[in-house]
């Protein structure tokens, strides 16, 4: 009988044995998908104005750090995107305000301010061409329908003031809420009437390229101009805004902690249960070396049910992770799963279980033919 076959024949016949290690194993490989998950989902509502906007290219002011923290530029700017490989260029207003609520009180908010066109550039996705239609008046804007109780108001048609300014409550977009603060959609005039920026001031430049891959070769030309602005492709600068989040807010610490902590418990419990496995069976080990089986061979099978230990835990957790992905989706908690993240997870997770049967082997110094005499 081979050493793969032993090992799984052994974890059969104890099942209930290894079967703790197991779930160890199949909650570490849970915790860290999930974990890792929740943190991409949490960051991705940071970036939604990029990912949801067609524009292959973003200048905004030098080292801005994210979108939603630009600071004004001349609109005149316009003309250091101009070439041949632009099909057409906007401005974009985004920037923080704060909304007083009809009910009291006053709620941080992110005003974003766009074209209105149907090939607007900056006009996100979700916006219809009703939604632009309603936005075209001034004073009116759009926001996350799961925003209301933060807004403090209930139903479309309402109204409130930014920093003193009466706005409408024009439409709802579902799908677009905000890690900061509400979004608040509205036309360009309208953003440039509540942010009240410079004359020909903007917060931001788009463009968009014939060829989207000719972006990354506009960006650099235009960092050419690196003390007056900061150019970069729309994959950039979507990273660069998670990027600055997930640092400034320590959130990221926080759940990688928490999924450390979790690999090591599965860790631990795992040794546990292939240690405890091992000193039950030193009698058969200690057959097994009488018969002249060598002590490597008999690591060898430890190691095996230590695979197939993390094998069958990861088979257990894999669809779990997917289920509860699908769940968290339903209640509002957005978890993104990446094929690579789940291949780190495995690797990861069968790493543990295998640092776990080494650990274990310290069991098989104890293995003595002669023990069989007592």
């Amino acid at each position: 009988m081979s050493r793969m076959s032993y090992a799984l024949a052994t974890l059969w016949y104890e099942r209930q044995r290894f079967f703790p290690g197991v779930l160890a194993v199949a909650f570490s490989a849970l915790l860290i998908a999930l974990q890792c998950g929740l943190l991409l989902g949490l960051f991705s509502i940071t970036s939604i104005p990029i990912d949801m906007s067609k524009a292959d290219i973003w200048v905004g002011h030098p080292e801005v750090p994210s979108v939603d923290l630009g600071r004004p530029i001349p609109e005149p700017w316009l003309a250091y995107l101009a070439g041949p490989e632009i099909e057409r260029i906007e401005p974009y207003m985004e920037g923080f305000a704060y909304w007083s609520k009809p009910t009291g009180g006053m709620e941080l908010c992110i005003v974003i301010g766009s074209r209105l066109q149907e090939d607007s550039l900056g006009a996100l996705k979700q916006l219809t061409p009703t939604h632009r239609a309603l936005m075209a008046e001034p004073g009116t804007v759009v926001v996350d329908e799961s925003e209301f109780d933060r807004l403090g108001i209930s139903k479309i048609g309402d109204t409130a003031e930014i920093i003193g300014r009466r706005v409408r409550v024009m439409g709802t977009v579902s799908g677009l809420k905000s890690l900061a603060g509400p979004y608040v959609f509205c036309s360009l005039d309208t953003a440039r009437m509540l942010l009240r920026p410079p004359p020909n001031q903007v917060t931001f430049l788009l463009a968009k390229c014939y060829d989207s891959a000719d972006a990354p070769k506009v960006v650099e030309r235009l960092r050419n101009y690196p003390r007056k602005l900061s150019a970069f492709t729309a994959d950039d600068f979507s990273f660069r805004s998670r990027w600055h989040w997930l640092t400034k807010t320590k959130a990221g610490v926080a759940l990688s902690l928490a999924a450390f902590l979790g690999l090591l418990v599965g860790t631990v419990v795992t040794y546990q249960t292939l240690k405890s496995a091992t000193l039950a069976s030193l009698k058969e080990f200690a057959v097994l070396r009488a018969l002249g089986i060598p002590r490597w061979r008999m690591a060898m099978a430890v190691l095996a049910q230590s695979f197939w230990v993390g094998a069958a835990g990861i088979v257990f957790a894999i669809p779990s992770v997917f289920l509860i992905a699908r769940l968290g989706a339903e209640i509002g908690a957005k978890i993104i799963l990446p094929w690579w993240l789940i291949l780190a997870s495995v690797i990861i997770t069968m790493l543990m279980a295998l640092l776990s049967g080494l650990l274990a082997l310290r069991s098989l110094r104890q293995i003595e033919p002669v023990s069989l005499l007592r």
